[in-house]
């Protein structure tokens, strides 16, 4: 029998690709510092979102395909960059007059907004963690007042005094002429005012671990570089977090591209070796424009969970991470039907490729044994020819169609009728144009309702489905059988596409179903409660 590693060793899912690459960094060995490393970086100026979520699913992704290749320790590290300077006051905050008197300060320097923490970057640190927790990551949360004010980073930021000139050769190019003749690698925290400065450094003294730089006031002032005394400039910093922590593996959105370029240029003159990257396309809008969180186009976090499932979000997350791809509300129920239909076909998959499966990435090799017997996009439309938004009501149905099948019974149904529920009422329910039958459809809607009538009440989906199909042949051609179906869901459901007939029937109830046509026909509005 082949074992789960020769099954990873040749597993196609990009997270398997991923975890050999890496594989092949190490030799095979454990690294000197006991652990393969792999990192998420988080800049704590505002909350977690959903690119957050995204960059740590994916890495835990290939953190756990790496588990199948190898036996060696592994850790991920969520680092927040704390101690960069508040450079502006976030719209979404309360407090905002006492925000502004703060900018310039390392955000565990400034005073928390919301006055439950000891400062803005511990609220959003401890946001970041619950929000984390709450999906249930496995990582170890670091942060970078830590490491700079414990000395961790000291042997790192002496280094990168010794090779000052040289980094500032990289980095210098790559400005605009007025900012390099202020620019330092070195960003001083001024020990009157506690503000992280943007100042020129005319001196460096890498015997003494020292530099003399130009205050605000005009004033020389010499500072250690060690022991928190000084930040460094993100790229550079970047750079030192790989070298200091011995980072193995990193992703970045595509835009950060030439920023690891020049990141991994530094890590090599400090005499490191950068991470194995790996970098994914950003999200768009509807509009296909990219998503800016100043722009505040887009979807949230909240918003994706308010309707559809973490693991459809997770699974959005596997899918083509290289492709750009939109992000908005009109991706959630597709994405909740490819999860479940995922979710299905995998007990009975052979073991290959169970591991190229969404749903073995998205749940660590152990996707639950949760047979759902109904799509989300069936209970759409049930909601939409129900005209509620009620889950009782639809559970009503539910339970007629699969008996047995309870909110106690299936609480992972129970939840997607919620999800459903809400975007019925938030989307769908706006997006639904129902049409009455035209002149030369009346005679195929009447036979339609004769047929369905016709069902005895122990008749399965796949025989009313071919009984539909029946119907359809004796009133159209075969070449227009796709526009049969499509006329069944515009006067039916409202829409342009739908589930199969049968199911949908057999869910709603034949009385019920036949009694919709018969209001169509009568030229009802069917957009309206019975």
């Amino acid at each position: 029998m082949t074992s789960e590693r020769e099954l990873a060793l040749a597993a196609k899912a990009w997270p398997f690709e991923e975890a050999r690459k890496l594989l092949a960094r190490t030799g095979g060995k454990t690294p000197a510092k006991g652990y393969v490393l792999f990192e998420t970086g988080y800049g704590p100026s505002g909350l977690p979102h959903i690119g957050t979520f995204g960059e740590v699913a994916r890495t835990t992704m290939v953190r756990q395909a790496f588990r199948r290749l190898s036996d060696i320790p592994t850790r991920l590290f969520a680092f927040s960059d704390d101690l960069d300077g508040l450079r502006k006051v976030p719209d979404n905050v309360p407090n905002q007059d006492m925000l502004r008197q703060h900018l310039g300060k390392p955000l565990t320097a400034v005073p928390d907004p919301f006055g439950t923490h000891d400062s803005f970057g511990a609220h959003n640190n401890a946001r970041l963690r619950a929000f984390l927790d709450s999906f249930g990551f496995e990582y170890e949360f670091q942060s970078a007042t830590d490491w700079y004010k414990s000395g961790r980073f000291d042997a790192m930021l002496l280094s990168m005094l010794r090779h000052y000139e040289a980094v500032q050769a990289i980095m210098l190019p790559t400005l605009g002429e007025e900012r390099q003749q202020s620019y330092s690698v070195f960003l001083p925290v001024c020990p009157k005012t506690g503000k992280v400065l943007q100042v020129p450094v005319v001196k460096t003294d890498a015997a003494s671990g020292t530099i003399v730089y130009r205050d605000e006031d005009g004033s020389l002032v010499e500072t250690p570089v060690t022991g928190g005394n000084v930040k460094l400039q993100w790229k550079a910093d970047w750079a030192g977090r790989w070298v200091a922590l011995g980072v193995d593996y990193e992703m970045y959105g595509k835009d950060l591209i030439p920023s690891a370029e020049l990141s991994a240029k530094i890590a090599r003159v400090l005499g490191g070796s950068p991470p194995d990257g790996f970098n994914y396309e950003l999200f768009l809008d509807d509009k296909g424009q990219k998503i800016s969180k100043s722009k505040g186009n887009g979807i949230s976090i909240d918003e994706w969970l308010t309707y559809g499932p973490p693991e459809s979000l997770s699974l959005f997350m596997f899918q083509q991470p290289r492709r750009a791809k939109r992000l908005f509300f009109d991706v959630i129920p597709r994405a909740v039907d490819d999860y479940l239909g995922l979710l299905e076909k995998f007990p009975a998959e052979e073991a290959a490729k169970q591991l190229d499966n969404p749903v073995w990435h998205i749940h660590d090799g152990k996707p639950p044994a949760q047979p759902i017997p109904i799509t989300f996009g069936m209970l759409l439309n049930l909601a939409g020819v129900a005209n509620t938004e009620d889950k009782n009501v639809l559970w009503g149905f539910i339970a007629r169609y699969a008996p047995g099948a309870s909110p106690q019974t299936s609480p992972f149904l129970d939840r997607l009728v919620g999800y459903a529920c809400n975007y019925y009422r938030d989307f769908y329910k706006a997006q639904k144009k129902f049409r009455l039958p035209t002149a030369e459809e009346r005679a195929q809607f009447e036979d339609l309702a004769k047929t369905i009538r016709a069902q005895k009440p122990d008749a399965t989906a796949e025989f009313i489905q071919n009984e539909i199909y029946e119907c359809g042949k004796r009133h159209r051609p075969q070449t227009e059988l796709r526009q049969y179906f499509q006329s069944l869901y515009e006067v039916l459901l409202g829409t342009t596409q739908g589930p199969r007939m049968g199911a949908f029937i057999k869910l709603y109830g034949v009385e019920n179903v036949a009694s919709l046509i018969e209001r169509a026909l009568a030229g009802e509005d069917l957009s309206q409660a019975a």
